[in-house]
């Protein structure tokens, strides 16, 4: 098949799962075109059968926004009939999928060309519920050929919020390169990010309110009472200045490492004895299915689709959305019990293999698109 994805090329876990689809779709034989206004940040490197097309876009003094999602549907016109595309996969409604039904119509009087959808989250939770877009969310929705959701969750919250029939969705969940995400990665940053040899707790997100990282920093703080610990911060957001703030008011002192965005988030989760998610909310929690693959039990809020990720028991634990003692109890059982982490290590890791790979999850997009293209 040659297929066509678009997604949010910056950082951010729809981005990255949509990449990691498109290469491992190629490695399987397919031709895939990515179409987006940037380079995706995972697409490094040359791939046999990987193309990418950047949306062009012209500064216009007319245009006090310039109009992304018409340019958007004009590459994928153009992309869809210079390289004889069969499917059109958007990772996002809006406006992914607004902009490729403009341009199945521009390519209607020579052939119908699928579109599948894939729901991501905020497309459905957040920004499609926005009175501006619900309608034109709904529209582009319907008028997929295909739709997936990445969680049980999500799925239901899209039936809920924009009547789409349950029929229409399929969930197939994301998926990590279990040989990229492992424990034992080399090189090991390990003696730099505890010099003395404490437990490395961590967190990964794009520090919005929703990811609540200053319950991170509160539950950190009540584990290094009771065990030598480091706390690492991977991204930037709006939130991350309190939580620096709130660090620094509990006296952790170096005990906290912010490092920023990294382009190489697996060479440090594979050194998290333990993996913090407090979120109000997550469409899935990729965060924690990666730290999995890497063998750090996972302490998360019960919230949204992440009971469908961390198992409470077997990779971890599930605790109350707030629940700052309680998750801080959880981990201090698991970084107190060596015996204990490494069992929860080896289940999390387990569970990453089995439910969440590429050879378990890309061949169920294969099927999705085999039964678009099939449905004339």
């Amino acid at each position: 098949m040659k297929i066509g994805i678009t997604c949010y090329p910056t950082y951010g876990g729809s981005g990255a799962v949509a990449t990691e689809l498109g290469l491992a779709l190629a490695e399987r034989g397919h031709e895939v075109h990515f179409v987006t206004y940037a380079q995706p940040f995972r697409l490094v490197g040359l791939h046999e059968l990987v193309f990418y097309h950047e949306v062009e876009m012209e500064d216009y003094p007319l245009f006090e926004y310039p109009p992304y999602s018409l340019a958007l549907a004009v590459a994928l016109h153009d992309a869809a009939r210079r390289e004889e595309l069969d499917v059109l996969h958007m990772h996002y409604a809006i406006p992914h999928a607004a902009a490729a039904y403009l341009a199945k119509q521009m390519l209607a009087a020579e052939r119908d060309i699928k579109i599948v959808t894939t729901l991501h989250g905020t497309d459905i939770t957040l920004v499609g519920l926005h009175p501006s877009f619900r309608a034109i969310t709904r529209f582009s929705i319907l008028q997929s050929d295909g739709l997936s959701a990445v969680s049980q969750f999500l799925k239901e919250e899209t039936v809920r919020h924009f009547s789409v029939p349950p029929h229409r969705i399929e969930v197939i969940p994301n998926f990590v390169d279990i040989d990229v995400w492992r424990r034992d990665r080399e090189p090991c940053h390990r003696s730099k990010l505890a010099p003395e040899g404490e437990k490395i707790v961590m967190h990964v997100s794009n520090f919005r309110a929703v990811k609540r990282v200053q319950d991170v920093v509160e539950v950190f703080a009540k584990i290094r009472a009771k065990v030598r610990a480091r706390l690492v911060l991977v991204g930037e957001g709006p939130e991350r200045p309190r939580a620096l703030e709130r660090a620094a008011e509990l006296g952790l002192g170096d005990d906290v490492r912010f490092l920023g965005r990294h382009a190489s988030v697996e060479e440090l989760l594979a050194c998290a004895d333990l993996f913090l998610l407090p979120s109000a909310s997550e469409s899935f929690g990729l965060a924690a299915l990666e730290a999995m693959a890497c063998g750090a039990p996972v302490v998360a809020s019960r919230a949204g689709g992440i009971p469908e990720v961390v198992e409470d028991g077997v990779s971890g634990y599930l605790l109350p959305v707030g629940a700052v003692d309680a998750m801080a109890e959880a981990g201090i059982r698991i970084l107190s019990d060596d015996a204990h982490r490494t069992q929860l290590s080896a289940q999390a890791r387990q569970v990453a293999v089995e439910r969440f790979s590429a050879s378990a999850i890309v061949p169920r997009y294969e099927a999705l698109y085999e039964r678009v293209l099939a449905d004339k």
